[in-house]
């Protein structure tokens, strides 16, 4: 179906991401998977040409425009060329509102404009070792004392961790409140003494992403660094995850399309027992239905970003997303990797990175159960 979402200007960034790609990222990233880590200049030269800062307004160097019809190209071009070790969304979706919509005015100033140069990367921390997608969990603290927070704790699973120079702290600072009260965002800079960053962990996919632990063992910061409202911290994120799943459920079907379309040409190339296996009913089926399911799933996503841009989202809406369609990406990956047969499960063909990569879709940003409870809960239940 005939894609209506975007004007002009944004078929026009299009190309000035896809060329960005194509000359600055392309030629590299399976070095940075082997590396485990992207280099940093690639960030400096993303900021560069206004690949990051979006929706930062220009006074702090960022684009200024809030539309999320530019966010969704960034992270649909990266996908389609499988550079899945970029956190560049995680720049721009996920942490953007936070800075800009929290920050005070000092904070903005001081952390802006190098955030969409490219010079300040950014990290959020919510996940620990026993808490999840429950945030209730969460066990860091940040205890107030004088002008300081002190923390104490421990992150693990945190995209952009080892090249993080800011990190946004989920903390308890209630410790008598119960559950995901008491909860504040704290930022944490490079440097800070009694912030440690543990191992790059090792992981199936997404392989030159680096995801780390991070430990605070009594690691004083400023009081000027918190975010938002003391104790508000559950609200604040709350307000802000539709948009974060909405930004992987994006990534999502734009892997998925670009998998189906891959898997097509093989189909019409390779051959078994004297014809096309695309010329066989099963293969004919298979890729009906998914190429049909990719469609509808690429026409609810494309009026979600409609709903964003016009403040109407809701977070039953951003959870149906997310789920159905990183669900539906996972099924695509093994659906196209079986259609390759052998070759599919080599690592020279594109189609066994991205079933590698799309499997944590549907576990990060809040699991596929969370996202369900979410909407059953709407539903009255």
């Amino acid at each position: 179906m005939q894609r209506e979402l975007f004007d002009t200007e944004h078929d026009l960034f299009r190309e000035s991401v896809a060329e960005f790609l194509k000359r600055e990222v392309v030629p590299f990233h399976e070095q940075w998977e082997r590396d485990g880590i992207v280099a940093r200049d690639v960030w400096t030269k993303a900021g560069e040409v206004g690949l990051l800062g979006l929706g930062v307004p220009e006074e702090y160097g960022g684009s200024g425009d809030a539309d999320f019809r530019f966010n969704a190209v960034v992270s649909e071009e990266i996908c389609r060329v499988g550079a899945s070790g970029l956190g560049f969304s995680l720049q721009n979706d996920v942490n953007a509102p936070y800075l800009v919509g929290l920050g005070t005015e000092e904070q903005r100033h001081r952390w802006l404009p190098g955030f969409a140069s490219g010079a300040l990367i950014t990290a959020i921390a919510m996940t620990e070792p026993g808490a999840g997608s429950d945030l209730q969990g969460i066990r860091t603290t940040a205890v107030r004392d004088g002008d300081s927070y002190v923390l104490n704790g421990q992150k693990t699973f945190i995209t952009n961790g080892i090249n993080a120079d800011l990190v946004i702290v989920v903390a308890r600072t209630d410790p008598d409140a119960d559950g995901a009260r008491g909860l504040s965002l704290i930022a944490v800079e490079r440097g800070t003494p009694g912030f440690e960053r543990g191992r790059n962990l090792a992981k199936i996919g997404l392989k030159a992403q680096d995801t780390a632990e991070l430990f605070f063992t009594d690691a004083r910061v400023p009081a000027d660094n918190l975010l938002g409202t003391e104790n508000q911290g559950f609200i604040h994120l709350m307000h802000n995850l539709p948009q974060e799943r909405l930004s992987i459920a994006v990534a999502a079907v734009a892997g998925a399309e670009l998998m189906l379309d891959r898997t097509i040409e093989y189909c019409k190339s390779r051959s078994a027992f004297g014809r096309p296996i695309g010329k066989f009913q099963n293969t004919r089926f298979v890729l009906a239905e998914l190429s049909t399911e990719v469609d509808i799933a690429r026409t609810y996503v494309d009026r979600a970003i409609t709903l964003l841009n016009r403040g109407d989202l809701t977070v039953e809406d951003a959870a149906r997303a997310k789920w159905w369609t990183t669900e539906l990406s996972n099924k695509v990956m093994d659906r196209c990797l079986q259609l390759h047969g052998g070759y599919g499960y080599m690592m020279e063909y594109p189609v066994a990175k991205a079933w590698q990569d799309s499997r944590v879709q549907s576990i990060y940003g809040g699991t596929t159960e969370i996202m369900k409870e979410i909407v059953g809960r709407s539903l009255g239940l």
